[in-house]
């Protein structure tokens, strides 16, 4: 209705959003928004112009909105943003295992997925060090993490077979 989008805020305080400025959607344009009302918003084209009718609203249907990551507050001790972790390194006793692709969080605690498709639980014991000024990360795998394909070399060693 009079070019007006529903937006599902992931900020802790959705009403923030609005205080961002400039936003930058999935297909590289630019948008300021304004709330309208409970998840309701209007948006505004990088030029000051809103949208023209509901046609128009439809367009941005499943569009995603992303907020500059120099204008958000820094986060507190202990806390990241999922940006931050991508693409840093991951090393485990010196040797890199790939490169944080992708930061899970389904609610019951998140999970670092690498490029090389190994998946880490997110917490002090599995990621004891974090060097954003090295960009790299150091992880501790649990024995339920490592899988027996990479215990088969240790296990064949300690019985003397061949490694």
């Amino acid at each position: 209705m009079r070019g007006l989008v529903h937006v599902h805020s992931l900020a802790a305080d959705p009403s923030s959003l609005a205080s961002y400025g400039m936003l930058t959607d999935d297909h590289g344009a630019q948008w300021t928004l304004s709330w309208r009302g409970d998840g309701v918003a209007e948006l505004r084209d990088a030029r000051g112009g809103s949208l023209a009718d509901r046609t128009a609203a439809q367009a941005l249907v499943n569009r995603k909105l992303y907020v500059s990551r120099d204008k958000l507050p820094e986060p507190d001790a202990d806390e990241f943003y999922h940006s931050d972790l991508i693409g840093l390194d991951a090393r485990e006793n010196g040797e890199t295992l790939g490169h944080v692709a992708i930061v899970h969080d389904y609610g019951a605690g998140a999970s670092l997925e690498l490029d090389s498709g190994l998946v880490i639980p997110f917490t002090r014991t599995c990621v004891p060090e974090i060097d954003f000024a090295g960009r790299h990360l150091t992880i501790s795998r649990p024995v339920e993490v490592i899988g027996e394909a990479d215990q088969e070399p240790k296990r064949a060693k300690a019985h003397g077979g061949l490694t």
